[in-house]
């Protein structure tokens, strides 16, 4: 895995459907929920709820799924962000964010997510994309919230 903190930033959101848009790398690419790749080195998550530990990263995917026809790859990546921005917040450690990497799916995990292996970091989601996520989603459904246990 490439992993450096050092990583581009991804400023908006146009940027980052291009990035979708243009990735011929044949690998999936995923949004992860963390304190970057330097700290995923372990490769695995882990489940909150009972501690079990997975094999492979859990992240969100932003392949745009082939129903989506013709629409908006910028609302489908906007989406994506902003349904699993409460990941951030739930998250126990401190300094979690949002980085975009290519990767391989080896498994589901216990909320039928992606877990995977990471290829390659590409960049930090900058807090102006996510804010940026939000604006979009709202725009589209004013009460749209993110996916959250919590309500």
């Amino acid at each position: 895995m490439t992993a450096s903190n050092d990583l581009p930033v991804v400023g908006d959101l146009d940027r980052l459907a291009e990035i979708v848009r243009h990735d011929e790398s044949g690998l999936d690419l995923y949004v992860r929920w963390s304190r970057g790749p330097e700290w995923d080195t372990g490769a695995t998550s882990r489940d909150a709820l009972t501690g079990v530990e997975l094999p492979g990263l859990s992240a969100n995917p932003l392949r745009v799924e082939p129903w989506w026809g013709d629409r908006s790859l910028r609302l489908w990546v906007a989406r994506r962000l902003h349904d699993y921005e409460h990941l951030r917040r739930r998250q126990q450690r401190s300094n979690v964010e949002a980085w975009l990497l290519r990767g391989h799916e080896l498994a589901r995990g216990p909320d039928n997510e992606p877990l995977v292996r990471c290829e390659e970091a590409l960049g930090w989601i900058a807090e102006e994309t996510m804010r940026e996520a939000r604006r979009v989603v709202t725009e589209q459904h004013g009460d749209w919230r993110p996916l959250n246990r919590e309500g």
